[in-house]
């Protein structure tokens, strides 16, 4: 029978002569497959213990993405399976726990992989720390397929065998330690216990090598602190679901303050919980320079300049313990502080306070403060590891490298030469090291001006362990072999150490012999976490930091101050060159593309800097000469609402540099201004010419009384007065009788039948949402979104599926600016006192309201679109058919939410588009189960229709219910706060069920009557006190 079967083929086959036929059939595969080393002959097979681990390195995509990232050619066809491995089945993902560890980001997460690619991150929820992926986290699966990785080890510049880059190496190394000649091992901080172990016996072997470590955003000054006081260097960890009151002096505790995840025990301790039939909720203010999501979140946010900030940390104190100290604080600050510290004493042990400030003193006092609360917020006895860096170390290895003292350098997983404030000066003596060798992911400038480059392996590509916090064990393994000629760093070194055994095989001992005791290592490599009740043993009673509060009560500035800060998409800029990053527009600003400098409104009129919006409704600012000490940088302006009057805020991790596309080099570089690891520094600011063109997503900023888009009340109002009072449901005249909108007396449609099957609903609650936007990031990677680039964005034609709406308040609240809209008193003081309101206040409430389609069971959209491209489901979801779409775009006209967006151009396979999309490489990421969308096409959020349905099949093939929980969409899946809720109002027993019937549900735009499946929680402030 298989002689007899039939194959289409095409006229050009048909022709014997044709040589590019010929060309392409004997060349289908660019490498040979290695069927005889894998499999051998019968004997083999039946001897085989195939594993994944062999299927990674044999099979998959791992081949063709090298060969296609090593030359753009013509597409090459990867090679398929020669024995399928029982895990992977065609069209089904499988999930993989381990941990992403760069020295910046750290977190417990899992892989989903289909075919062998990974394609996508979620949080590993399971884990007992670190278990939740910010953004960044998110994002790093694309920074996987980054065509400017390096794709193998150099040797003064040229490509050379791993062979040849270790016995050149190794001889350098053995000549430099026969002669006793200085070297430096400078890393990153490794949270990795079986790395320091490896790296001790490197060095016991070649003594002439010290090791240091740096953390390109240092947190130097709290390690020294704990270190003083309790003797160990690490971070006190911090759980906020246990506090009552938090008070925070310019720490981001939502951001990147210590490593981050602080997110979910925050948000627990943020919605209102009943206790004893009144619901009670955590207090928190926020003392703060730059507006950030923390100050964004808080209850009461006071934005002062850090010397005051200083002198508040100190007066807490005093106040806390009765310690006499002069008050150098303005009357009003002064009575703020009075009012906080009596908030912390009703509190007590849950009461906590912390500080960001890159002062050791500041530092040292926070320790303090909540060692005499005894606060349960705060844990020093297992305290986090995640950060080692050394500023003094680091200073003093400059200088030696500068005198030369040190011989040579072997930088690992940084880039100096780029982030230190005198990089230059770092790398013109760099170049001039008898040894310099950089292991590295790029060939960025560190890396470029180094003798010996080791190509780094991903972190999805790698073996690894790590001890986030004293006791809380973490592993990372190997979702995909190697795409590139890559290794690791620990392997290298073992190598040079003629050890015969590998990085993975160092774990396994490692933590049979200090980690596993009574665990399997199976099941911890499964889980990607281990936990013990290991801790740090300490007896402490007081903590005497008198010296500091009189030292921090005098603090002053002179002059205006410039903080810089780490933006939540971009951090410290190691993925500068990940599209879906640059493009991930900043919760606060809402600007994509770009950095800038944040002035505040009053700064800005005196200095003379303006932000504009143009004709076509863009967004422009002024240029501003920004200099510290001898360094100036010209940079745009944005006047940024909540500034501190007297400060200047810059972000990290962007600017020109090696190793990024052109595209991505947008921005400035901040890392030349960070003099002495501190992030404030005295400025001075002067305007400059001309006018930068941003790529702004959200041009309207205030609410403008407009109560009915996010519904906010006070804790006391909440629980004195009834729903109908706060969360009132809006009202219509039908027959001069009122009736309320979602009732179906008024209902101008045809009602579906929901009761039988599912019906989706998805509940967003504005109290938990921090607007991290990881759920943005999650819903590009698994509905494959387009990355349009900045151009566009400024043209407002985003692709983003969800978005998350920022909004200030035009008076000092949203409750005064409703008082304000009610107020007006005929046409002419509606116009003018809404012109006035469209202005942010000095210091603004903010809300954060996340949007994507509300599948509306009476949707607009369905009803004007001429080709039924539009329709509804029977499980309350909101169907686009993109192959029916022909782009009038009447349904996005007819969208009250403005949701959908439009493909104005082919966002893949075009040159136009350089992006992840277009290059083999990038498109491995994309997900198989969601179809990339073509030109002309309107796309819009699917409730993850892919997911639901996956789901659905599940059960029904194990022959069992949905449980609860099971159904997920890619923003639920991420959101670590619990903000978004997802799942099926049918099943009477879910949690979306319940939270339907609530008290602080309500729709967005209510009263339009669209009855919306999408479904938000009226925001609670605690701001009845101070």
């Amino acid at each position: 029978m298989s002689s007899k079967k039939v194959y289409w083929k095409s006229v050009a086959q048909l022709d014997e002569k044709n040589e590019i036929v010929h060309k392409l059939e004997n060349n289908e595969f660019v490498e040979k497959i290695p069927v005889d080393e894998f499999l051998g002959d019968e004997d083999s097979i039946n001897q085989s213990s195939t594993n994944r681990r062999d299927f990674l390195k044999y099979v998959g995509f791992s081949t063709a993405a090298a060969t296609l990232a090593a030359c753009e050619g013509p597409v090459i066809k990867s090679v398929p399976y020669v024995v399928q491995p029982e895990q992977i089945i065609p069209g089904i993902a499988n999930y993989y726990a381990t941990s992403i560890a760069d020295g910046f980001d750290f977190a417990s997460i899992l892989i989903k992989t289909r075919e062998g690619r990974p394609i996508k991150v979620e949080s590993n929820s399971d884990a007992s720390s670190m278990g939740c992926a910010n953004a960044r986290v998110h994002a790093s699966v694309l920074s996987l397929y980054d065509i400017k990785r390096l794709q193998g080890p150099k040797v003064e510049g040229k490509d050379v065998s791993w062979n040849d880059f270790y016995s050149q190496l190794k001889a350098k190394l053995k000549a430099m330690g026969n002669s006793g000649k200085p070297v430096v091992m400078f890393t990153q901080t490794f949270a990795s216990p079986t790395t320091q172990s490896i790296l001790k016996k490197f060095i016991k072997q070649f003594p002439n090598i010290r090791h240091v470590t740096y953390d390109a955003i240092s947190s130097s000054t709290a390690l020294d602190a704990f270190e003083n006081i309790y003797g160990v260097r690490a971070l006190a960890d911090y759980d906020f679901s246990k506090a009552e009151t938090i008070v925070s002096i310019a720490a981001d505790i939502l951001g990147d303050w210590q490593g981050g995840g602080y997110d979910a025990g925050y948000a627990k301790g943020r919605v209102p919980k009943k206790d004893h039939g009144k619901s009670k909720m955590s207090y928190h203010a926020q003392f703060e320079s730059n507006l950030s999501l923390s100050g964004a979140n808080a209850d009461h946010r006071f934005p002062i300049d850090p010397a005051s900030q200083k002198k508040v940390v100190a007066q807490i104190y005093a106040g806390l313990t009765g310690v006499s100290l002069k008050s150098n604080l303005n009357a009003e600050l002064t009575k703020t502080v009075a009012e906080i510290v009596e908030r912390l004493k009703t509190a007590g042990e849950k009461g906590v306070v912390v500080s960001g400030i890159d002062d050791i003193a500041v530092q040292e006092v926070i320790l303090a403060i909540n060692n005499h609360l005894g606060s349960k917020a705060m844990n020093a006895a297992q305290p986090k590891l995640i950060r080692k860096g050394n500023n003094s170390e680091v200073v003093k290895l400059l200088s030696d490298i500068k005198s030369g003292k040190v011989k040579g350098l072997i930088t690992v997983g940084i880039n100096p030469g780029f982030t230190l404030p005198n990089a230059d000066e770092f790398l013109e003596a760099f170049e001039k090291l008898e040894l310099s060798a950089a292991f590295a992911i790029k060939e960025d400038e560190t890396a470029a001006a180094a003798q010996f480059i080791g190509a780094n392996s991903h972190f999805l590509e790698s073996w690894g362990d790590y001890e986030f916090k004293k006791g809380h064990f973490a592993l990372a393994q190997p979702t995909i072999k190697p795409l590139f000629d890559t290794q690791q760093f620990q392997d290298v070194l073992l190598k040079l150490m003629n050890t015969k055994t590998n990085y993975h095989q160092e774990i396994k001992s490692f933590w049979k012999e200090n980690v596993l005791l009574e665990k399997t290592w199976n099941q911890s490599l499964h889980d990607g976490f281990l936990t013990t009740d290991s801790s740090i043993e300490f007896n402490l009673s007081n903590i005497d930091v008198s010296d500091q509060i009189n030292k921090l009560s005098l603090s002053t500035s002179n002059g205006p101050s410039l903080v810089l800060y780490t933006k939540t998409g971009m951090g410290d800029g190691q993925q500068a060159n990940n599209p879906w990053l640059q493009e991930f527009p900043d919760p606060i600003s809402r600007i994509s593309w770009d950095n800038y400098l944040t002035v505040s409104a009053i700064d800005a009129k005196e200095i003379g800097l303006k932000n504009i919006n143009v004709s076509n409704g863009a967004l422009n600012g002024s240029y501003a000469q920004v200099s510290v000490g001898d360094k100036t940088i010209t940079a745009p302006v944005l006047i940024q609402p909540g500034q501190a009057k007297g400060t200047i805020g810059l972000a990290f991790g962007y600017g020109e540099r090696k190793g990024l596309q052109e595209e991505m080099q947008v921005g400035v570089n901040a890392y030349p201004f960070y003099n002495n690891f501190d992030s404030v520094q005295q400025v001075s600011i002067k305007p400059a010419d001309g006018y930068h063109e941003f790529a702004c997503v959200q041009l309207h900023n205030t609410l403008m009384g407009r109560g009915d888009i996010i519904k906010e009340t006070t804790l006391e109002i909440f629980n004195t007065k009834d729903k109908e009072f706060w969360n009132p449901i809006p009202k219509v005249s039908k027959n001069h009788m009122e009736y309320e909108v979602t009732s179906s007396e008024v209902d101008m449609w045809q009602s579906f039948d929901r009761s039988i099957g599912h019906h989706f609903n998805l509940s967003i609650d504005l109290n938990s949402c921090t607007g991290c936007g990881a759920c943005v990031i999650a819903c590009h990677a698994e509905n494959n979104v387009p990355v349009v680039g900045k151009d566009e964005v400024r043209k407002s034609r985003d692709m983003h599926w969800l978005r998350i709406d920022r909004y200030y308040s035009s008076g000092e609240t949203f409750k005064a600016d409703d008082k304000t809209k009610e107020d007006i008193d005929g046409l002419g003081d509606s116009l003018s006192t809404f012109g006035k309101m469209e202005q942010a206040s000095q210091n603004p409430q903010v809300a954060f309201q996340p949007v994507m389609c509300q599948h509306c069971n009476h949707a607009p959209c369905e009803t004007v679109c001429p080709v039924a491209a539009s329709s509804h489901g029977r499980q309350g979801q909101n169907h686009m058919a993109y192959n029916r779409c022909v782009g009038t775009r009447y349904c996005a006209n007819n969208c009250p939410y403005k949701v959908r967006r439009f493909n104005w151009f082919l966002y893949n396979k075009n040159d136009e588009f350089d992006y992840h999309m277009n290059n083999d490489l990038g498109r491995m990421v994309l997900n198989p189960d969601v179809v990339v969308r073509s030109r002309g096409v309107m796309e819009k959020c699917s409730f993850c229709i892919q997911m639901t349905q996956k789901t659905i099949l599940d059960a029904k093939l194990a022959g069992r219910q949905i449980e609860d929980g099971e159904f997920q969409t890619a923003c639920s899946n991420a959101c670590s706060s619990g903000a978004i809720t997802f799942g099926d109002i049918n099943d009477k027993s879910s949690k979306v069920a319940t939270l339907i019937e609530e008290d602080r549900m309500y729709h967005l735009l209510e009263s339009v009557g669209t009855k919306p499946n999408v479904m938000y929680q009226t925001k609670v402030r605690n701001t009845d006190q101070t």
